[in-house]
């Protein structure tokens, strides 16, 4: 197990510094370069150079690179002049709120998923099957956008049941506190996963119901629910451990997408913004925290997949 943790660590650590090579690439890439392009183009001549002196630009790139990965590990990603404050604090006030957003779409998409894969595997080629891929395809080929806007349209403008608007606090109790604002933001983030996951729910479902040891249960007279809950079910999650750690790339580009309908404020918001405004540090800074929570949430998969199959511990 020690190997095999440290085999997928090895690996992980690779990929992190392979992002910082890319992003510390792209800073040097900006339009007119990192000094232009963070102080402004109404900065004078004797600004940019005072700032790429300062920032140390004027030196060699391979200690320029060295002096970058100092200022990640102490958790320093730069500074943002269109919000006067330094990309990290910004990342710490928004972050918590975003991973708010993500864990509780995550927890109502396994918690619906889950059964209902199991039970269309249980009822295959019956109506509840078909009728769990038809409204699994509707909601997997949904633009999140789209979902959000008609969410608002129905419960908000029309029913008048929940705001249109996510939760405006400034912390995550705050957040919290007003339930009936996230449930159409969580909603609409979890559509989509729940689709995802379903499917592959019910074809991991099936297959195990195929396996000799469900027909050696079944003839030993063990009942229909042991049958499932305690072989088809287990067998049946280790897939779907792998596609959370997957699919957290997929779900954090949605979490954009749904905050700005939602005008959440969280991460996603903020890098929207950033992006219409072209500040740079801000999405660079993002780009580094999001790949090194990919490569977490992967590593994590990897580990709970080796507690869920002690096989994959061999590999």
């Amino acid at each position: 197990m020690s190997a095999f943790l440290a085999h997928r660590f090895a690996q992980s650590l690779v990929v992190i510094i392979l992002v910082t090579i890319v992003v510390f690439i792209l800073i040097h890439l900006l339009p007119g370069g990192p000094a232009r392009a963070l102080l402004g183009p109404r900065a004078s001549p004797a600004e940019v150079h005072a700032f790429i002196v300062q920032n140390g630009y004027n030196k060699p790139i391979y200690i320029q690179y060295v002096r970058f990965l100092g200022d990640l590990v102490r958790g320093r990603l730069g500074y943002s002049y269109h919000y006067n404050q330094s990309v990290g604090s910004l990342l710490v006030e928004n972050l918590p709120k975003t991973v708010v957003l993500v864990g509780l779409s995550y927890m109502v998409a396994l918690l619906v998923a889950v059964p209902a894969g199991l039970l269309q595997a249980v009822r295959r080629n019956r109506l509840f099957d078909y009728c769990g891929t038809t409204i699994s395809f509707v909601g997997y080929s949904m633009p999140i956008f789209w979902l959000g806007i008609l969410l608002i349209l129905v419960f908000s403008v029309n029913l008048h049941l929940l705001p249109p608007e996510a939760p405006q606090g400034t912390s995550v109790v705050a957040i919290l506190g007003d339930p009936q604002g996230l449930v159409l933001p969580v909603a609409t983030l979890a559509t989509v996963t729940i689709a995802y996951f379903s499917r592959y729910m019910r074809s991991s479902a099936i297959e195990s119901l195929l396996q000799d040891y469900i027909r050696t249960a079944r003839a030993t007279g063990v009942s229909e629910w042991k049958v499932i809950s305690r072989h088809v079910l287990r067998n049946s999650l280790i897939p779907i451990i792998t596609l959370v750690g997957l699919s957290l790339p997929a779900t954090l580009s949605g979490a954009v997408v749904t905050e700005s309908v939602f005008n959440y404020p969280g991460m996603g918001l903020l890098f929207w913004n950033a992006a219409s405004t072209h500040d740079y540090p801000v999405l660079l800074g993002f780009a580094v925290v999001i790949a090194i929570a990919t490569v977490a949430g992967s590593l994590l998969a990897d580990l709970l997949y080796a507690v869920a199959d002690p096989r994959v511990r061999q590999a």
